[in-house]
């Protein structure tokens, strides 16, 4: 696997030498538009919308639209003069808990690697956030752009997940949602907790396929193969409208039994400590 990236994680006057590299893949599938007469595929090219002409690569600049049709020009010079702070490094500014970040700032993750001078440095930032609960939060640049990133652990190895900076994040306060628990009614509070509970389990992320992923190449494989695609015998069935909310909550705890059953004693007495206590305190 080749590195994205090569450069240093700073903190204070340490420098840990690393590298940088995917720690996802893409399975997405890739489909081409082609002709139906033929299937050919179909092409694009490059046209000035002013002399209607293909243009050839060479002739093509990055320009900024600035006002409605007027562009200004960027060359690869202006680009590089105006990297900031472009020296390679992961900069550490603070340590935050980790659990005080919303999942709605990260981004994308990598896996950080030490070159061997590095290897100790690089245990001992790694140890000092397993022990602290907290993760780095660092600038770095990337591909001509600055990101906010985040520094964790993952098992033995240290991640960056690239993070989106506050300006990118919508307020949720423009959404039309309720508010507060006023309107809420302690049974109906009560079933969706026991409900929760039947549902709660560890996180175990291989138990999850993209079935769409799946059917869809099933599907492309009978196609190649000169057979015709079945439809599913039974479709997915439509949502029910809630009527009455009581109602739907104590229906899906009867319909749960065997997720109960599976339930260890432990669990369920500490799922059963839980909802007693939620009880007493509301």
């Amino acid at each position: 696997m080749r590195s994205l990236w090569k450069g240093a994680i700073t903190f204070g006057l340490v420098n840990i030498p690393v590298a940088l590299y995917p720690a996802t893949t893409r399975t997405d599938l890739s489909f081409r538009q082609l002709h139906a007469k033929d299937a050919a595929p179909i092409a694009y090219r490059r046209i000035c919308t002013a002399e209607n002409v293909e243009v050839p690569w060479p002739e093509i600049v990055k320009g900024y639209e600035y006002a409605k049709g007027e562009f200004v020009v960027m060359t690869e010079d202006d680009f590089k003069n105006t990297d900031v702070d472009a020296n390679q490094t992961i900069d550490i500014r603070d340590f935050v808990p980790a659990d005080a970040i919303d999942f709605t700032y990260f981004e994308q993750p990598y896996y950080l690697e030490p070159t061997a001078p590095g290897a100790k440095a690089y245990a001992l930032l790694r140890e000092a956030l397993k022990r602290s609960g907290r993760v780095g939060i660092a600038t770095f640049v990337l591909r001509q752009r600055e990101h906010l990133a985040a520094v964790k652990v993952a098992d033995d190895a240290l991640v960056l997940t690239t993070m989106r900076f506050a300006h990118e994040i919508v307020p949720a306060a423009e959404l039309k949602v309720p508010r507060g628990e006023a309107s809420l009614d302690r049974r109906e509070v009560d079933l969706a907790l026991q409900l929760v509970d039947t549902l709660a389990a560890d996180w175990e992320p291989d138990k999850y396929r993209d079935r769409y992923r799946d059917a869809l190449l099933a599907a492309i494989e009978r196609k190649v193969e000169g057979r015709a695609i079945a439809a599913p015998a039974a479709g997915r069935k439509p949502p029910t409208k809630v009527v009455d909310l009581m109602q739907a909550l104590q229906a899906s705890l009867q319909a749960r039994p065997a997720r109960g059953a599976r339930t260890s004693g432990a669990k369920a007495s500490a799922a059963a400590r839980r909802t007693a206590a939620r009880r007493k305190a509301s």
